[in-house]
């Protein structure tokens, strides 16, 4: 399973890490932590992501040496977190960046269920659906290939887990990814210290209580209180993501009011984009993602399409009664 990441690593000598333009935790942690283990090996290694990173996620140290300008003299990208085209959208804008992915050996890194579009470059591809994040993989490839984790990636890799796992509690976690979290625990990743650091940044304004308050009395319902949706417009994405995301905001909250199974919210860009970050009480949130051609875990997904909010709305009623039914059915069996 990691040979051929193995391979391709230890030939090149200059390394680009992508990360998708809706850079989270784990890609962001899992970017780092590649940067401390490659660079032990003497590989030269940029941090690339087409966006800036959102201020509330500098509590990661690290942060500030993404950049926004490909590596054109690197041998080779490395892809984390992503295997979709659709959360690339401005990376792969830029003819010279997908001239240097056809021509060069790229390595996707990433715990997604498959779905949807993918990339039109070879590519070689290491996956595990069963991973809690991203981060959990380059473990397994560092202990694979017997490469050093030091203290400072132990840390990434750590928060990294934390954070898509929210503290180790989502329904994909797994006996594997404790495991994975206390190895590094012992290899100097420090809890209490990432989290109180965390909790510094996390901290909302005044301004940020009453924008959620706005939110939730927003949210509508349908097919009986089993949908959940808000709908985030561009002007309050410009006003407020960069110090916390709109969606992070409510949708745990939405995903427990009494009856949800599925909670969604849809935010809408001036280019006529439209992405949905959705999360369930039940598997079915990488189905309905994959209705639009996103993907993501059973019960965490999200996607990307460039359609009308009100034609979502009416699809993402579908997609819901299509992926319930099908679980249903599973169930039955």
């Amino acid at each position: 399973m990691f040979t051929p990441a193995i391979s391709l690593i230890s030939s090149a000598r200059k390394i680009i890490i992508v990360q998708a333009e809706n850079p989270d935790g784990d890609s962001l942690g899992t970017s780092l932590a590649l940067e401390e283990i490659l660079s032990d090996l003497g590989k030269n290694v940029v941090l690339f992501c087409a966006i800036d990173i959102p201020k509330y996620m500098h509590y990661i140290q690290g942060w500030d040496r993404v950049t926004k300008d490909w590596a054109y003299d690197a041998d080779m990208a490395i892809i984390v977190d992503t295997t979709s085209p659709l959360l690339l959208v401005k990376t792969l804008e830029q003819p010279a960046v997908v001239s240097f992915l056809e021509s060069h050996p790229v390595l996707v890194i990433d715990h997604h269920q498959e779905g949807g579009d993918r990339f039109s470059f070879d590519h070689t591809t290491l996956i595990n659906d069963k991973a809690v994040a991203t981060s959990e993989i380059v473990y397994e490839l560092a202990q694979a290939a017997q490469w050093t984790i030091n203290e400072q990636a132990a840390e990434q890799m750590f928060l990294a887990i934390q954070s898509d796992s929210l503290g180790l509690t989502t329904p994909n976690t797994s006996a594997d990814s404790y495991y994975v979290a206390a190895a590094l625990v012992a290899l100097g990743a420090n809890p209490s210290v990432i989290e109180n650091r965390r909790r510094e940044y996390m901290k909302k304004p005044a301004e940020i209580l009453e924008y959620k308050g706005r939110l939730i009395s927003r949210i509508e319902y349908y097919l009986d209180n089993v949908l959940a949706i808000v709908h985030i417009p561009w002007d309050e994405i410009q006003e407020y993501s960069d110090r916390y995301n709109p969606s992070v905001l409510v949708l745990d909250e939405m995903r427990l009011v009494e009856g949800v199974d599925i909670a969604v919210a849809i935010k809408t860009y001036p280019d006529g984009k439209l992405t949905g970050k959705i999360r369930s009480n039940i598997p079915i949130a990488h189905h309905v993602a994959g209705f639009f051609g996103g993907g993501g875990h059973e019960y965490s997904a999200g996607f990307k399409v460039y359609e009308s909010i009100d034609k979502i709305m009416t699809e993402l009623v579908t997609a819901t009664e299509q992926a319930r039914s099908s679980h249903d059915e599973r169930s039955a069996l």
